[in-house]
């Protein structure tokens, strides 16, 4: 592992300061709240609207808060909600028109580009945001919305010191300690005496930040003691997958029983790419007034587990929980390196813990690799 990079330390009653900087530099902070039983990411005015002492247990299917024995204000693991939801909306307006003099005119509908500050991201998520960087700017399809606003973004990352039940980021290359694509990183560190962070500067206008916030440079064994936390984190993770030749185990196992016994638990609900940090699949939908005179366009999530996904003319191409299912795996694990040259997972383990049915995505693939071997 490589080892922090930890140019400052901040201790914890400064921490205040990373918020009001950050708002006195035009930016809204959106971080991590507790709220209707779970953690979920909102706007933040103070240090004290984030889950101190809070931590969450996670295992397939299940979900539950706990409290911690210290005052951790980054002691969680993930929620439901992922970042993709401030960058790359659920429902957005892409479309306006209007009839005047007999004519339809497109109506110049700016939206005024909101300047988030990510605060708490985690290295699985930092990677998620890095494949929708790929995804939704690439030159050829361009997301309408997603660009200006992910330039726009802070993002104000933070290595994770203790493993979730169902994460695998380990195995998937993508934490738990941040690489890169963040303008500030932390690594909080707690003693029984001491409580503060360790600060990585990742770009510019992150070291512009920095300037302004109390801080001094971390010695050697300050820059220690966070490097083990995060080693720790590695070695108590939730759930690990091999990913050597998936996509060929994929390829080759379309007819296996698996797919089968899946499917009998399946609901098809969606909940597991509604809370992916990189499921970007969407549906146009075409609105009129009863007069004619203006019509929009929206932009909204779907899901490949929805019947109507894969309706061409003639009805949908996977009518069965079977097929929809084994169509998510697989683009997940298989046909995303073909269209993108990455895996479409980071490893947060969301897609465990949120589904009803308690599906394990590690342990399916874990069935079709011992029956290949």
């Amino acid at each position: 592992m490589s080892t922090v990079n930890a140019k400052a330390l901040v201790e914890v009653e400064n921490f205040q300061a990373v918020i009001d900087v950050l708002r006195a530099r035009g930016y809204q902070p959106v971080g991590p709240v507790f709220r209707g039983g779970g953690i979920v990411y909102d706007m933040l005015t103070s240090v004290r609207d984030l889950p101190i002492g809070l931590t969450d247990r996670q295992e397939a299917g299940r979900y539950r808060i706990e409290t911690r024995t210290d005052k951790a204000l980054f002691g969680y693991n993930l929620g439901q909600h992922s970042w993709k939801q401030f960058l790359h909306p659920p429902r957005a307006r892409v479309l306006h028109l209007i009839k005047a003099e007999g004519r339809y005119q497109t109506l110049a509908d700016p939206e005024a580009i909101p300047r988030w500050a990510f605060i708490g991201v985690r290295p699985c998520d930092l990677h998620a945001i890095a494949i929708h960087d790929r995804v939704l700017r690439q030159v050829e399809h361009i997301d309408p919305v997603y660009p200006s606003r992910r330039e726009a973004a802070f993002v104000v990352a933070v290595n994770c010191t203790q493993a979730g039940g169902t994460c695998f980021c380990a195995s998937m290359g993508s934490g738990p300690q941040v690489s890169s694509g963040f303008d500030l990183a932390l690594t909080e560190v707690l003693t029984a005496d001491r409580h503060f962070f360790l600060v990585e500067i990742g770009t510019d206008r992150g070291a512009d930040v920095l300037r302004d916030i109390a801080c001094r440079e971390a010695s050697t064994d300050e820059a220690q003691a966070g490097e083990q936390r995060i080693a720790q984190a590695t070695a108590k993770m939730g759930r690990s997958l091999d990913t050597a030749n998936l996509q060929e185990l994929l390829y080759q196992r379309t007819e296996h029983p698996h797919w089968e016994q899946v499917a009998e638990r399946c609901l098809a609900c969606g909940n597991c790419t509604l809370v992916c940090p990189t499921c970007f699949c969407t549906t146009v939908t075409d609105t009129t007034d009863l007069t004619g005179d203006r019509a929009e366009r929206w932009l909204t999530w779907d899901s490949c587990f929805s019947l109507e996904f894969s309706y061409i003319h003639g009805g949908p191409l996977r009518t069965s929980a079977k097929a929809r299912y084994r169509q998510w795996l697989t683009h997940k694990f298989a046909t995303w390196i073909e269209q993108f040259g990455t895996l479409g997972c980071v490893g947060c383990g969301r897609c465990i813990t949120w589904c009803p049915a308690g599906i394990d995505v590690t342990e399916g693939i874990r069935l079709l690799r011992e029956e290949e071997e």
